[in-house]
């Protein structure tokens, strides 16, 4: 299996350029800055996964717009002053949307529609040529949480176009594609795409679902005030699975699952681990942590676990978030154990 160099340990800053509560100049300067990326740096932290959307780099006619350009820019800047890395990931494009919140969203029609892919390979031929010239620094990634499984083939076909696309313009740079069901760790062995020394297969990972969306109010059947601590029997955490999202498909069901703990991330990563190896690529989590409302000690006992076993099989990965976004390390409600993340985790 190939290792994804430069991007081992890593942190997400959602909530910036993405996902932000409205479009607004004044959050995109402050929410984070060089002072930030400094900081993430001395934290032991070797890069960012940067999502942005796609009305931060063009406007609702597909114009370029060097405003937001700046930011990617000025975030890569600081990244190389302080030695990072950055990940570029396009968290929503012009027709597409994973966020569950946006239920009007049309989640089908991305993956059977000419003009809207063609939208989303101009932006990403302008991305690419943007930051061609870094490729040990910038790493691209098509497209966050495809969340629809039954557009896995027009999505493996979209990533084939994707990664002819980048190759023509920047043959050197890191290209991390993911599969669908929200880019579960169940569905990467069902990417069927070209691959190459810098080709990275990603994951998220927030098994088992309950216990990391303990309460999560985007979560629609997700009662607020459920909690559940971890580790806790795997019969438990399949129960509480099916009595509130009324089905089976997460990776806890998996045969082979028996008991929490380090064991429990090694056999759902397994399968992914050996597609990875059968195609010779590196493996790669672009997203992984637990929601400010479980308790702490449950909170550090699951990244621990999970952490060992990333770093048993020399799995890249990005902690879902830096800052805010209900799972934010320098938030409050992380501080009690946050040395001890960093200092068990982050490897300063």
């Amino acid at each position: 299996m190939s290792v994804f160099k430069g991007f081992r340990k890593g942190v997400n800053l959602g909530g910036w350029i993405s996902q932000f509560k409205e479009y607004d100049v004044n959050h995109f300067n402050s929410f984070i800055t060089e002072k930030d990326i400094r900081e993430i740096a001395s934290l032991g932290f070797d890069h960012v996964r940067v999502p942005v959307d796609y009305n931060v780099l063009e406007d609702e006619q597909g114009n370029v717009m060097e405003s937001g350009f700046c930011y990617l820019e000025d975030c890569r800047a600081w990244c190389e002053r302080y030695n990072l890395n950055m990940l570029i990931d396009l968290h929503e494009c012009y027709g597409y949307s994973f966020d569950p919140l946006k239920k009007d969203m049309d989640r089908k029609k991305f993956f059977y529609d000419k003009d809207l892919q063609d939208r989303f390979f101009r932006l990403w031929r302008t991305i690419a040529g943007r930051f061609k010239d870094y490729p040990d620094q910038v790493a691209f990634e098509p497209l966050n949480e495809v969340v629809l499984f039954e557009v896995k083939d027009a999505w493996n076909d979209i990533l084939a176009r994707y990664i002819k696309l980048i190759r023509s313009i920047a043959p050197k740079s890191y290209i991390v594609v993911g599969g669908v069901f929200y880019n579960s760790v169940m569905t990467v062995k069902m990417l069927n795409v070209p691959v190459d020394e810098r080709i990275v297969y990603n994951f998220h990972c927030y098994e088992p679902t309950v216990f990391t969306h303990q309460g999560a109010y985007w979560q629609e059947t997700m009662p607020l005030d459920f909690r559940i601590s971890y580790p806790r029997p795997v019969s438990e955490y399949r129960a509480k699975h099916e009595e509130i999202f009324n089905d089976k498909d997460s990776a806890v069901f998996m045969d082979g699952v028996t008991e929490m703990g380090e064991g429990f991330f090694e056999r759902i990563f397994e399968p992914a681990l050996r597609k990875a190896r059968q195609d010779g690529v590196a493996l790669y989590c672009g997203e992984y942590g637990v929601i400010d409302k479980a308790d702490n000690e449950s909170k550090i006992l699951w990244l621990l676990d999970i952490n060992r076993a990333f770093d048993k099989y020399n799995i890249g990965r990005a902690l879902w978030n830096y800052k805010e976004k209900d799972f934010g390390l320098v938030d409050a409600s992380f501080e009690s154990i946050r040395q001890r993340f960093i200092d068990e985790v982050s490897g300063v």
